[in-house]
C-alpha cells in the first residue's frame, strides 16, 4: 500500500487504480485492467473493486453539490475527477478479490438493456450529459435530415450479409430475406470472406436472381472491410440494410418497416430493435432489447455512454459510402453509428424485428479478460476520436 501512495503522490494522481488477482469459480487468476482515456466515458468501465482517490478531490466534488443520485454517484465523481485531475494506472497486481459474479460475457454485456435497470440507466444518462457539456463535446438537435432523391439507385434496398464458415445458419438467413414482403425492389449482397466449409455451395444452392454472392478480391479483410465491399458494390441499393450470417428477421415485414421509417424521419441511419433467441429460435433472457435509452434529443450524446446501439442496423447508402466502415470485426458498426449520430438524423424502430441468435460460434459468447480488454480498447479509442471531433466542430460553430 505504502508504494501504491507514493507512486499515486509521484503521478499527481486525483484517482489511482490497478491491476489485480481474482479468485474465480475456485480458481486465481491476474486480472489486467486498461487504461483510462477521454473516451472511457462508459458507464461500466472496470477500475477493479479498490481505488485510491485523493481526499482534496472529494471535497472539492461535495463542495460543487453534485446531485444526489441514487445509482450513479460514483459514475459522475469519476467523470467528475476525470474533468479536474490525472485517472492512472498502476502497472501492478495491488490486491486480491473475490469475483461475485460468475456469468460470461456473453450474458452480462446486455445489462445495461434490461428493463428492470430503467431507472439506473436514466441517471447514467443524465450523468453523462452533463460531463459532455462540461468538456464542450454535447451536440444537440436539430439534427440534419437527408434528401433521398438527390441519388438515383435502380434497387431501393440491399440487405448486406458478411458471412465466414457459417454453414449451420446461413441458409436460414437467405430464407429470412428472401420471405420479405416489400413495395419496393430489393436485393441481398453476400460478402462470402472466404468460407472453407459448406458455406459458399449452400448459398450457390438458392436459385434467385436477388442474390448477390461476391467474393472480394483481397483476403484478411474483417466484418468492417466486408461491409464495404457491400455497400460500394455497384449493385447496392438506396437504404444497406444489415442481417448478420446467423441471425434472421423476425418476420416478412422488417424491410418494408426499415425503409419507411428512413423516409418517416428522413434519417441517414435507422436501427431497429431484436429479440434474444437460442439457436432452436426459442427467446431466452434478456427477451427483447429495444434500446428505449434513446430520445430524438439526446440519443447521440447517450451513445458515447453505452457500448451498442441495436440492430439491425440499416444506413442511406451515399452517407454510408462517405463515412466507409473500420476494417476491423468488433465495434465496426458502433464507429459509423456515433459518427452519424454527430451531424445526421437516426432514427429508431422500437418493436422487434430481428432475431439475434445466441449460441456457442458467437464471437462474443465467452470472452477472455485479455479480449474483453482489447474490444473495450478499441471503443474507448473511438470514443475519444468522435469527442474530440464533437468539440472542435461545436467550437467552430461558436
Amino acid at each position: 500500500m505504502k508504494k501504491w501512495l507514493e507512486e499515486a503522490i509521484q503521478n499527481g494522481s486525483a484517482l489511482s487504480y490497478s491491476h489485480y488477482v481474482e479468485f474465480f469459480d475456485e480458481k486465481e487468476r491476474g486480472h489486467p485492467v486498461i487504461s483510462y482515456t477521454t473516451g472511457s466515458i462508459r458507464d461500466d468501465f472496470n477500475f477493479g473493486p479498490l481505488v485510491m482517490i485523493k481526499t482534496s478531490t472529494l471535497k472539492e466534488y461535495i463542495e460543487c453539490k453534485p446531485t444526489n443520485y441514487r445509482f450513479s454517484g460514483w459514475y459522475d465523481f469519476r467523470l467528475f475527477i476525470s474533468r479536474i485531475g490525472n485517472i492512472t494506472l498502476s502497472d501492478n497486481y495491488l490486491y486480491a478479490y473475490n469475483e461475485p459474479d460468475l456469468r460470461s460475457s456473453g450474458a452480462k454485456q446486455f445489462d445495461y438493456v434490461n428493463p428492470m435497470n430503467r431507472d439506473r440507466q436514466l441517471e447514467m444518462e443524465h450523468a453523462a450529459t452533463n460531463h459532455l457539456k462540461e468538456i464542450g463535446a454535447l451536440v444537440l438537435p436539430p439534427f440534419r435530415e437527408v434528401n433521398f432523391r438527390e441519388s438515383n439507385f435502380e434497387t431501393e434496398a440491399s440487405v448486406i450479409i458478411p458471412v465466414l464458415n457459417r454453414e449451420k445458419t446461413i441458409a436460414d438467413a437467405i430464407k429470412s430475406v428472401l420471405a420479405q414482403n416489400t413495395s419496393f425492389s430489393f436485393n441481398l449482397i453476400i460478402i462470402n470472406n472466404f468460407s472453407t466449409d459448406r458455406t459458399s455451395n449452400i448459398i450457390e444452392s438458392f436459385d434467385d436472381k436477388r442474390i448477390i454472392h461476391f467474393v472480394p478480391e483481397k483476403k484478411g479483410l474483417g466484418i468492417g472491410g466486408c461491409w464495404n465491399e457491400g455497400i460500394n458494390h455497384p449493385e447496392c441499393g438506396r437504404f444497406a440494410i444489415q442481417l448478420d450470417s446467423d441471425d434472421l428477421y423476425k418476420d416478412s415485414s422488417t424491410l418494408q418497416k426499415i425503409v419507411d421509417k428512413f423516409y418517416e424521419e428522413k434519417s441517414a441511419m435507422v436501427i431497429g430493435s431484436y429479440q434474444m433467441v437460442n439457436f432452436n429460435l426459442e427467446e431466452i433472457p434478456p427477451g427483447i432489447i429495444d434500446h428505449r435509452e434513446w430520445s430524438n434529443n439526446n440519443g447521440p450524446n447517450n451513445a458515447l455512454r453505452i457500448n451498442g446501439l441495436g440492430a439491425p442496423r440499416a444506413f442511406y447508402t451515399p452517407i454510408i459510402r462517405q463515412i466507409g466502415f473500420p476494417n476491423v470485426s468488433y465495434g465496426e458498426d458502433y464507429a459509423v453509428g456515433i459518427a452519424i449520430s454527430r451531424t445526421w438524423n437516426i432514427g429508431r424502430i422500437y418493436e422487434p424485428v430481428y432475431l439475434c441468435r445466441r449460441w456457442d460460434n458467437n464471437t462474443d459468447s465467452n470472452l477472455s479478460i485479455e479480449r474483453i480488454n482489447a474490444y473495450n480498447e478499441y471503443k474507448d479509442s473511438l470514443r475519444s476520436a468522435e469527442i474530440s471531433k464533437r468539440k472542435k466542430s461545436l467550437a467552430i460553430g461558436k
